[in-house]
This record gives structure tokens, C-alpha cells and sequence, in this order.
């Protein structure tokens, strides 16, 4: 592999004896990881329908390995929302920050979404989880990840980390800046990051973290944690940038956490002027591990300002003959009726996540569950809906198998051929939910968004 020079002169300098063994994991093939949804389907439910070799991954409960041979990303369970593919080192960030049901939990730098998924997961549909990313084109692909993971009770932003600072004052129970860096734990499986990598570039990122830090610092409240990662070995990004936050920052410290068997400490002779206890920082090595490189630290606000009390988003008036036909749909079409406060943006329709302070003037993506789209006087169910749904939460459901011709002909956009009530019917493979279809005489009307069908044979 061709790494830039500069690199592995430093990396040499830094790790001395192990230099050679590092250099080795690039020779190696990368690892592959996917994350059970625990949303949508439990672990022992997966394991017994899973068409993937799958072997557990050590540091995350619903993670596992799959070798290069299977392709989980062209399976319909894939667009079903059961899994998430991630790279395996990566997952542990979430499992750092730990959030509970109930919590107010901050994801600031969150695209593409497998670190704002896992944390979803964990809260179990119940507390705010504020996801955001400051480029529009990257915030709208987290915002397709959190639809089709069946996420609930979130909303996607697309703003800088000064404006929500100033938004959410001491706000968020846990707040997680996976940072902006340099790449260099990803070099072994992406060659772009290999190539816009150079010193100039690690220090650029250094500074821009620090920034980045300084306004999430002030979003947690008393005695909440904050969890800073990046996926570089760069020391200017890692243990340098956590102890000029400490320096600056006095009511903050290092939280001792359990660390997995591979894993290793920081390093307090790599920086000048380190931070007390930044040896409970957290690095994960490739060829230490089966996992790309990363770095962790876990921190704690051990005092600040008490959390103010901040206007809360306030329900909307829905217009009436909106208001009818979606509860016409409702009463069709569910067993249950999502409760808490709509919002709308023009002819659509969204579920707002309790506990949500006002959206006024901010980037909003999504401001929770897409219920659907008012279309001339009736309600179009949303597929945000559809994925967020189980089959025992509708009175009508089709069925497809994952090995049929019919899941395949469905996520092509094609119509069925089927029986039943007239109306519609949520379109579950193998029980799980992956979108609508509407029932006329024998034939399903094909409701799968026409931006995600399939153009070939993937199964």
C-alpha cells in the first residue's frame, strides 16, 4: 500500500519496536462489521435468520464481524433497517457514551449515522436524540440512515456547532463529537483519505477540533459526559487536542472507563504539556485488533452553569381537512395511533420527539417521525412511517421472503400480485417492515420510494 512518506516517518518515531507490525496490518484485509438494530430486531432473532458468517465483535454487544465474501449492503434485510454496517472500531464510541432511555443526547459531527444509529438503538425509542452535521449534502444522508433505521425520536440538524451552542445552553445529558480529522485509521480501507493527508492538514483539523469542543462544552449539563473520538493516530488530534480542552477547561476530567482486551492506553510522552490521567484515554490499534484506528476519551463536567429552562417547540394548529384525512388513515389503517405533537412543513406531516426545545430559525432536516404527505384531500403514508412500524401495529401486512422473486421485483419498484382488503398494507420481508404497498382489486400498488429501488439482481 502506498502511504505518504511523511506518515511513516512519524509513525516509525512514534512507535519504535511495534512500528513493524503496524506497517504489517496494511498488508492484511480490512475488517468487516454490521450492527444488529436492536430498534427493529433483537440479537438472538438475527442470529437465527442471518444469511451472513457473522462472528461477534468483542467490544459492542450488537456487533459482529462478516467476511468480504457476503454483501450485507445488497440484501433486503439491509433496506428493512435489521443492521447497520460499520466499521467494527468505530462502534465503540457509542458504547463510551452509554445513553439511557430518557436522555437528552447530542450527536454534533453525526454523518453518515452509524454512530448516531447505535446511540438510537441504546435509548430505545424514548428521550431526544439532537443529530447533527454542518454539510447539507452528508446531513441529507444521515437523515436517510435515521428513516431507515426506524428511528423515532430524533432530529436531524444541519448547522454549525456555534449556533446550536448558543441554542441548547448546558441542555444535553451526553453529548458525542466524533471529530473531524485527518484519516489516518482509515488509510488501510480508503485511499482518498491517503491522499489529502499531509502535516499541514493535521494541524488544520487539530485547531478546528478545538473549536468544535469549545461549543460542545458548553451544550452539557453539570456532571454530564462528553465523548471526543476521531479515527487518526495523529497525537496533535488525539491526546494534544484533549489536553489543551483540559488546560482551558478546568471543570472538566478524564472519566477511568473499562477498556476491552486490545485496546490501548494514550500516551503522555507523544504531547507536551499532557493532561492529568490523559493515560485513560483510549487507542485502538489494527494491529493491535481486528479494527481500523481510533481514539477515545471519555470526559465529565464536574461543574457549570445550571441547565436553563428553554422554550419548548410549540404544537401546530394542523389544518382540519389535514387533520381528517390523516386520522381517516389512522383508523384504516393502524391498530395503534402515534401520539405527541405534529408539526408541518407545507403538505407534510411529522411527529415531534418529546421534550423537544423550539426549532425556530435552525437548519431542520427532520423534526422527527415523517408521518406522510397530504395529497388532495387524503394522507400518503411516508416510508419513514412504514420502517418505523412493526407487522403486529397494522391491521394489514404482505409478506415477501428474503430468497423470493417477489422482495426482489417489490424493491424494483414493480407491482404484486395479491388478495385482501382494499387499502393499504405495510410490505414486511420476513415480518419486518420495508415499506408500503396499496391493495386495488388483485394488485399491489408499489410504494417504495423510486430514489432507493433497486436497478439489478443483488440477492
Amino acid at each position: 500500500m502506498n502511504l505518504p512518506q511523511p506518515f511513516k516517518e512519524k509513525m516509525k518515531t512514534l512507535l519504535q519496536d511495534e512500528y513493524d507490525a503496524f506497517i504489517q496490518s496494511y498488508n492484511e484485509e480490512k475488517n468487516q462489521g454490521l450492527r444488529i438494530n436492536s430498534i427493529k430486531i433483537s440479537i438472538d432473532e438475527f442470529i437465527k435468520i442471518s444469511p451472513f458468517t457473522i462472528e461477534k465483535i468483542p467490544w459492542v454487544k450488537e456487533g459482529y464481524f462478516y467476511p468480504t465474501k457476503d454483501r450485507p449492503g445488497k440484501h433486503p434485510y439491509h433496506e428493512a433497517g435489521l443492521y447497520y454496517i460499520q466499521e467494527p472500531s468505530a462502534m465503540a464510541a457509542a458504547e463510551f457514551v452509554d445513553p439511557k432511555p430518557g436522555e437528552r443526547i447530542l450527536d454534533l459531527c453525526a454523518a453518515p449515522g452509524g454512530k448516531t444509529t447505535h446511540l438510537a438503538s441504546k435509548m430505545n425509542g424514548e428521550g431526544l436524540l439532537v443529530s447533527n452535521e454542518i454539510h447539507p449534502q452528508r446531513a441529507k444522508i444521515l437523515s436517510q440512515n435515521v428513516e431507515r433505521m426506524g428511528i423515532k425520536n430524533a432530529i436531524v440538524t444541519n448547522e454549525t456547532p456555534e449556533r446550536l451552542a448558543s441554542r441548547f445552553p448546558s441542555f444535553f445529558d451526553r453529548i458525542l463529537v466524533d471529530a473531524p480529522c485527518s484519516g489516518e485509521g482509515m488509510f488501510r480501507k480508503d485511499e482518498e483519505a491517503r491522499e489529502h493527508w499531509s502535516p499541514e492538514n493535521v494541524a488544520i483539523c487539530a485547531s478546528r477540533q478545538d473549536e468544535i469542543l469549545a461549543h460542545a462544552q458548553a451544550m452539557l449539563k453539570p456532571g454530564g459526559r462528553l465523548v471526543y473520538s476521531t479515527c487518526t493516530f495523529s497525537p496533535e488530534e488525539n491526546e494534544g487536542t484533549i489536553s489543551r480542552f483540559l488546560a482551558e477547561h478546568p471543570n472538566f476530567e478524564i472519566e477511568k472507563v473499562e477498556v476491552y482486551e486490545g485496546f490501548s492506553p494514550g500516551r503522555s510522552d507523544w504531547v507536551d504539556n499532557p493532561a492529568p490521567q490523559i493515560e485513560q484515554t483510549i487507542r485502538i490499534w489494527p494491529h493491535l485488533v481486528k479494527g481500523e484506528g481510533h481514539y477515545i476519551a471519555v470526559l465529565k463536567k464536574m461543574d457549570g452553569e445550571e441547565t436553563p429552562r428553554l422554550k419548548s417547540a410549540k404544537p401546530q394548529k394542523v389544518d382540519p381537512q389535514m387533520l381528517k384525512a390523516y386520522n381517516q388513515f389512522v383508523s384504516e389503517t393502524l391498530h395503534v395511533v402515534p401520539a405527541g405533537n405534529f408539526i408541518t412543513f407545507s403538505d407534510q406531516l411529522y411527529l415531534l420527539p418529546e421534550d423537544l426545545p423550539s426549532l425556530e430559525k435552525l437548519k431542520v432536516l427532520r423534526p422527527g417521525l415523517h408521518l406522510g404527505t397530504f395529497k388532495k384531500n387524503r394522507f400518503e403514508p411516508s416510508h419513514a412511517l412504514a420502517l418505523a412500524l412493526r407487522q403486529d401495529e397494522v391491521k394489514s401486512s404482505f409478506d415477501l421472503s428474503a430468497n423470493s422473486g417477489e422482495i426482489l421485483s417489490y424493491l424494483k419498484g414493480e407491482v404484486l400480485q395479491a388478495s385482501g382488503v382494499k387499502g393499504w398494507h405495510l410490505i414486511t420481508v420476513d415480518s419486518y417492515s420495508i415499506g408500503w404497498g396499496k391493495l386495488a382489486g388483485n394488485v399491489m400498488k408499489n410504494h417504495y420510494p423510486k430514489g432507493l429501488r433497486w436497478m439489478g439482481n443483488y440477492i
